[in-house]
């Protein structure tokens, strides 16, 4: 197999020629969930051309190692990169594309309120189970079959928390009719859940009808204000990430930009991969990948 990136494609790949101005950097899993940094261009939407770079690991010290093999001009004419929250690609970001504006990928912040409402609802869950296996401890103590108390639809309260997994994803528009029941019934024996829904669903409506970084700015910090008043636990995260990440965030704003080319590209790499069903030659299949990409 003739090709120049054969000695090191196990550790990176780079592509100069695809560099552009606006990028997306992502973490991939290829083989044996071993982690690689991909950089790719955004203006190539997943086709040819996309692929800048990929390298092994995540550490910005030898990521940016070999993003500096790219003409510093090259580098310094990146107006744009969109991230996660993740220090390491912050630090990949600025030394590599020192003229660039980060920006914070809104579906990541977005997944963090609803990690946190999950984890309430997951907290309470485990509350069911236990009062359960009491009750059941104190039937079989009393000669007595357990029968479980039954809410206003049928579930129990295990069950309730356990089906209402999916609805709190979702907003309340899109609820079918069962979820809507479940919501109300749900909400009724756990205020708290409902008011970090809420929570949740509010941020989302910042991202989606904030045309202007102002005025996104003064929701933002509305927003916050009513987490730190609300005391939830699980959104001390989603509160101190904002803080520490208020820039970038705000950044979407002005172009919003998100990460999805990157995801989407993501995406192609897996299903790439389990066309292969696997990875058995990592050179190989990153040799195919930048036939197809880059």
């Amino acid at each position: 197999m003739q090709w120049p990136q054969r000695e090191h494609a196990s550790d990176w790949i780079l592509f100069p020629e695809n560099m552009g101005t606006h990028l997306s950097i992502d973490e991939t899993a290829l083989s044996q969930g071993e982690l690689y940094t991909i950089v790719t261009n955004k203006a190539a939407k997943g086709r040819k051309g996309s692929l800048v770079a990929l390298v092994k690991g995540t550490d910005s010290e030898q990521v940016n190692a070999v993003l500096k093999q790219v003409d510093s001009t090259l580098r310094r004419k990146v107006q744009e990169v969109t991230l996660d929250m993740a220090a390491s690609m912050e630090k990949i970001v600025r030394r590599s594309f020192p003229k660039a504006q980060l920006v914070t990928d809104r579906f990541h912040v977005q997944k963090l309120a609803y990690d946190a409402v999950q984890e309430m609802r997951i907290a309470y869950r485990w509350e069911a189970i236990d009062q359960e296996n009491k009750e059941i401890e104190l039937s079989r103590e009393a000669g007595k079959s357990y029968v479980a108390h039954r809410l206003e639809n049928g579930d129990t309260e295990k069950q309730l928390l356990a089906r209402s997994r999916y609805l709190l994803f979702k907003s309340e528009h899109n609820w079918t009719v069962s979820q809507v029941h479940r919501a109300e019934i749900l909400f009724k024996h756990y205020p708290s859940l409902e008011k970090a829904y809420k929570l949740s669903r509010e941020l989302a409506y910042i991202y989606q009808s904030s045309k202007v970084k102002g005025v996104a700015f003064t929701r933002l910090a509305q927003w916050y204000d009513k987490v730190e008043k609300a005391g939830f636990k699980s959104f001390n995260t989603v509160a101190r990430t904002i803080q520490n990440h208020y820039q970038s965030i705000l950044n979407f704003f002005d172009h919003r930009s998100t990460n999805a080319s990157a995801e989407s590209f993501n995406a192609k790499i897996k299903a790439f991969r389990s066309q292969f069903r696997g990875v058995q030659n990592v050179e190989f299949f990153l040799y195919r990948l930048s036939k197809i990409y880059a």
